[in-house]
């Protein structure tokens, strides 16, 4: 499913327009991402939460070359699925 088949199914099932659907969409994804930019964390109970980690500098390896490489330090977004989600996957 992509964007676009979820904002049709979005509207489909609410019964409101694609446009507003789209609008409802997007205005989620802008808060979930305003969010986990200042660091907070994003739950929704059942479903699943957002959170930002931190990612150590390190070396790794060029794997055409062989030379070690340094590979800067960077923050990371990782999903945990709650036990709602997981429970209806499997």
């Amino acid at each position: 499913m992509n964007k676009t088949n979820l904002i049709d199914a979005m509207a489909e099932d609410a019964g409101i327009s694609k446009a507003d659907a789209k609008k409802a969409l997007e205005s989620f994804l802008g808060n979930v991402e305003g969010a986990l930019k200042k660091g907070d964390r994003v739950s929704l109970v059942g479903f699943g939460s957002w959170s930002v980690s931190k990612r150590a500098a390190r070396e790794g390896r060029n794997p055409q070359t062989g030379k070690t490489i340094k590979i800067a330090a960077k923050n990371v977004v990782k999903f945990k699925a709650g036990s709602d989600l997981q429970k209806s996957v499997n």
